[in-house]
């Protein structure tokens, strides 16, 4: 049994990564501002971290700007390394998105400066790069009002936030370092984002309408497939149609 302490315990990937922790049988400190610990500006960090082994980040910022997330993801960065220092923590493990490395704008640019910044701190740190979370889809439609929502016709290969948590566990965990590349993780198959959304939608009596995703950042690379996972990705399920339909309403 090992101690971890998860930043950004409370966020959608976070509560998966506290149960998953939780149900192998490990110590595990939630870490956010609704428990008292801001990794922004240190409040309740060290004592968070008191006697723990690891750390587990999967905090992220609410937004989309890229300034603002990436002074979030800045300071952090900075907190965790220099706390966890003190703390005597050994490693790092956090979450990124597949394709920041590869991103020149939005928050997919802030996520680049965050595997940055953590890689080049003094503690030892272990990136896993996920697709886009199934959850994410009720998201998108929520962010639009009305009958018709717009969405992007991007491809994605979206995954279930409780596969990408176990995953991150066992990484966290690893004897060895999986060493280069760093390690992806994505649902099974490939997915347009608007033709997924619309699943979901049906059940909410909402119609979405595909659009080419022009203005957003990077949307020519994501047309691309620049944000689908790499050959050396592991891919596993559910589906977005599985994990719907294992869903209530």
């Amino acid at each position: 049994m090992s101690k971890f302490a998860v930043a950004g315990a409370t966020g959608r990937l976070g509560r998966h990564v506290v149960d998953v922790l939780t149900e192998r049988g490990h110590h595990v400190v939630p870490m956010s501002r609704a428990t008292g610990v801001d990794i922004v500006t240190g409040e309740g960090l060290a004592d968070a971290l008191s006697g723990a082994e690891g750390i587990i980040d999967v905090a992220s910022w609410h937004g989309s700007e890229q300034e603002a997330a990436t002074e979030f993801f800045r300071a952090s960065a900075r907190n965790l390394h220099e706390a966890g220092r003190q703390a005597g923590v050994t490693r790092i493990t956090a979450a990124s998105i597949i394709g920041a490395d590869k991103a020149t704008a939005g928050f997919l640019a802030a996520k680049k400066v965050h595997e940055e910044l953590l890689l080049a701190g003094p503690l030892p740190v272990r990136l896993l790069r996920a697709a886009q979370f199934h959850e994410f889809v009720g998201q998108l439609l929520d962010w639009q009002q009305g009958d018709v929502v717009h969405l992007p016709a991007l491809p994605t290969q979206l995954v279930a936030c409780r596969t990408v948590a176990e995953e991150l566990a066992d990484l966290a965990v690893a004897q060895q370092d999986p060493g280069p590349p760093i390690p992806e993780i994505a649902g099974p198959r490939k997915e347009i984002m608007a033709d997924a959304a619309r699943l979901l939608a049906a059940r909410r009596g909402i119609e979405v309408v595909g659009v080419d995703g022009s203005g957003m950042p990077d949307a020519e690379l994501a047309a691309a497939g620049a944000f689908l996972p790499s050959p050396h990705a592991k891919l596993t399920g559910p589906t977005f149609a599985e994990w719907l339909d294992a869903r209530k309403g």
